[in-house]
């Protein structure tokens, strides 16, 4: 008995055991109508008093956006996405799902709101190979892509 415990004990000092059950953090920022990161870091400067202006601004501009928008691409397993608000002046939230119909039927999906002007919220998610999408409904952005393989 006291050996098996010594191994264990061993065996959670090698370089990495603790490492792979970490999830890795995946930081965004939310202003008006986008996400910073996916967007290369360019805020666009868009102004938003509600959620409508989002889809007003989206609806002129957003597939060019998202033309341009960078792909995240993550390897298989556990990750918190930090999602902050920076300065959207209503609750916002995030929504990660499977890309297609059938992707979200079958890959995992994390999403959730209430996230006020100024403040972070994490999100925990085991992901699997696949094609995905994330946006905020409440303060509609496009549906950014991320690849996981």
């Amino acid at each position: 008995m006291k050996l098996h415990l010594a191994l264990c004990a061993a065996c959670a000092l090698l370089p990495g055991a603790a490492a792979a059950a970490e999830p890795q953090v995946v930081s965004f920022t939310q202003t008006p109508c986008q996400f910073l990161e996916s967007e290369a870091g360019r805020d666009h400067g868009f102004k938003s008093a509600k959620g409508a202006d989002c889809e007003a601004i989206n609806a002129r501009t957003g597939k060019q956006r998202l033309a341009e928008s960078k792909t995240i691409e993550l390897k298989p397993g556990k990750y918190i996405f930090r999602i902050t608000n920076r300065n959207v002046p209503y609750e916002l939230g995030f929504w990660l799902r499977g890309a297609s119909l059938k992707e979200r039927a079958l890959l995992p999906s994390v999403s959730g709101g209430g996230l006020g002007t100024g403040k972070t919220q994490d999100y925990a998610i085991e992901l699997k190979p696949g094609n995905y999408v994330y946006s905020c409904p409440l303060n509609p952005t496009p549906d950014y892509r991320l690849v996981v393989r």
